[in-house]
């Protein structure tokens, strides 16, 4: 049974009242986030920062017609190499809302091509990672692709990016294509390792250094952004970011995407001290005050923060040594303290130049050698943090250790002499610059060995340059009355060579304030007497008269020497004691003399 339905209706059926939000709406927020190093990529060159010797140079070629066919754009990270690329393969490749333009140096957000180029969709112009594509298969693909003309573009650009990751085969064979490549070819490669790649390659290319760039400049770029996400940021803070930046505006970009979501949407300093760990860096450089103090207690403490927060020891190994690079930097520099440090706050900045004045070269020499060889020590060690503890230590008491310099000037200005100290006999400092023997009729202590042993020279160890002592006096007392006190000057201002010449060669004849004369030994160089009064008047300030004669010539100062030691020698071997040893040795001989220190004789 058929039943009628009316389908007319009193009004017609609603789906939807109204739209909360219009479709754009709809579509942004469809849309994904895009970080701001994506963003806020450069379009242009008007955009690019940073670089205004690049700018200016491209600028100008593209206006004049003089296109390179190969660019060669090298930099740290983050400077805008590949993003320069793809300005110059827009820019170029140009052509305008109606299709008829020409090059451009201006925006290109009107052009069609251009778009498609920003979009990395275009198939005119190819970007290679030299990182994967980097074998001689690949690089012939590229090749058999160079001899077809663009498909709509009027260049085919290619851009190989960290192409000092090529292969060497590839690089050959990329070498005459690359010299002479079609008229509608252009070569754009970016590097981070300039040294890296051929100078077959880069003598083909122009080349472009990307500089890092300025704290000054990246502020202002970070600032502008933050106006335009409607971000609300300190001055400091921006600051702050733009310092750990390095001069990498991407790498700048990055820290400011994650600053920006810790912060909500209000920028402080101490949200980003906090993010940056710039509140570690004030706490090392305490743990290093603490250190060069001396305090070993308050170390410990510090250092035991650290590893409650879960910092590993060889990181805070490696925080100290950057810690002891910069302060060293700002010791030496301290001028220039904001150049050698450009990544530090002012607060870190004024508290590391404080410390850094508080502590001397050498003693944050020390520092760094104890501080590298723990970084192995502690690499290495199923123990670390034991290790680090050791370091600390070591630190601590380095500290308290004496400087080199003052330490010999200390020991030259007492009464002994370095020679005393170093446990030489008293006697080292006559006036004959040699050491002297003991008269007593005890025999001097005697190292024995029998014939299987090296057939050293008896006496080696008391075959000295003249004393220190002696050197002093001369010097002091402006008085060079003898061979010895010159050699002694010699050797005190690093003249060594010469100083040794005038030991073994000069067979001196007489000797007085000014003037020299003496007959040269057999073999002596042919310049020792011009040599010698140069080195004279340069170290006393006066000219000397050096001649060469003939008779009354004494022997020289090793074979004096030698004949003194070998009188000691006879005078040894004939002591009973000695003779019953050889007796009972056959074949022993003497090969070292000592004399007794005041200690060996006392006890």
């Amino acid at each position: 049974m058929f039943i009628p339905f009316d389908y007319t209706l009193s009004e017609p059926p609603s789906f939807s009242k109204t739209k909360d939000m219009s479709d754009s709406a709809v579509a942004e927020k469809q849309k994904p986030y895009q970080v701001l190093a994506r963003k806020y990529r450069p379009n242009n060159f008007d955009e690019l920062i940073g670089q205004d010797a690049l700018v200016r140079t491209l600028k100008n070629a593209i206006e004049s017609d003089r296109i390179a066919h190969a660019y060669m754009l090298t930099g740290i990270r983050g400077t805008g190499k590949t993003t320069t690329a793809r300005i110059i393969a827009k820019a170029i490749n140009y052509t305008g809302p109606d299709g008829k333009a020409g090059p451009t140096t201006g925006p290109t957000d009107d052009c069609k091509i251009c778009q498609a180029i920003t979009e990395d969709r275009h198939p005119d112009v190819i970007e290679m990672n030299g990182a994967d594509q980097r074998g001689i298969d690949d690089i012939r693909q590229l090749i058999d692709g160079v001899r077809y003309a663009p498909s709509e573009a009027r260049y085919k650009i290619y851009i190989i990016d960290e192409v000092h990751m090529l292969t060497d085969q590839a690089f050959n064979a990329l070498l005459k294509t690359l010299e002479e490549p079609p008229a509608h070819v252009k070569f754009i490669f970016a590097t981070t390792e300039i040294r890296k790649v051929p100078v077959t390659i880069l003598s083909r290319c122009q080349r472009f250094d990307l500089r890092r760039v300025t704290v000054d400049e990246l502020a202002a770029h970070y600032k502008n952004i933050c106006a335009q996400e409607g971000i609300t940021a300190d001055d400091e803070a921006i600051s702050m970011i733009a310092r750990a930046a390095d001069g990498s505006v991407r790498d700048g970009l990055s820290i400011l995407d994650q600053a920006i979501s810790l912060s909500e949407n209000v920028l402080t300093v101490q949200t980003v001290k906090s993010m940056l760990g710039l509140n570690e860096r004030m706490q090392t450089l305490e743990l290093f005050k603490a250190l060069m103090e001396g305090n070993t207690a308050d170390a410990f403490d510090l250092a035991a923060g650290f590893y409650e927060r879960g910092q590993e020891p060889v990181a805070l190994v490696k925080d100290m040594t950057e810690i002891c690079h910069l302060l060293t930097k700002i010791k030496a520099v301290p001028k220039a303290r904001r150049t050698v440090a450009p990544n530090m706050s002012d607060e870190e900045l004024s508290a590391a130049t404080e410390l850094a004045q508080s502590l001397t070269v050498p003693v944050l020499g020390k520092a760094w050698q104890i501080l590298l060889k723990g970084t192995g020590e502690i690499v290495s060690s199923p123990q670390p943090q034991a290790v680090l503890e050791m370091i600390l230590i070591r630190l601590c008491y380095a500290s308290d250790l004496p400087d080199p310099a003052d330490l010999i000037k200390k020991l030259r200005g007492s009464s002994g002499g370095p020679s005393s100290v170093a446990g030489q006999p008293s006697g080292s400092g006559q006036s004959n610059g040699t050491a002297a023997r003991s008269s007593s009729s005890a025999p001097a202590s005697v190292s024995v060995t029998n014939g299987h042993g090296n057939n050293t020279r008896p006496g080696t160890a008391t075959q000295s340059a003249p004393s220190a002592k002696s050197e002093t006096m001369a010097v002091a007392n402006g008085n060079l009355d003898k061979l010895e006190d010159i050699v002694a000057l010699l050797e005190s201002n690093g003249a060594m060579l010469l100083a040794s010449q005038i030991d073994q060669f000069v067979q001196l004849i007489s000797l007085k304030q000014g003037q020299i004369e003496f007959l040269p030994a057999e073999h002596s160089p042919s310049d020792l007497s011009s040599n010698l009064q140069k080195k004279l008047y340069e170290l006393t300030g006066r000219r000397w008269a050096v001649t060469i004669g003939r008779e009354n010539a004494q022997p020289t100062l090793r074979k004096q020497r030698e004949k003194r030691e070998q009188e000691e020698l006879d005078k040894i071997m004939a002591h009973p004691f000695v003779s019953e040893v050889i007796t009972v040795f056959p074949g022993a001989e003497i090969i070292d003399i000592k004399e007794k220190t005041e200690e060996e004789e006392t006890s």
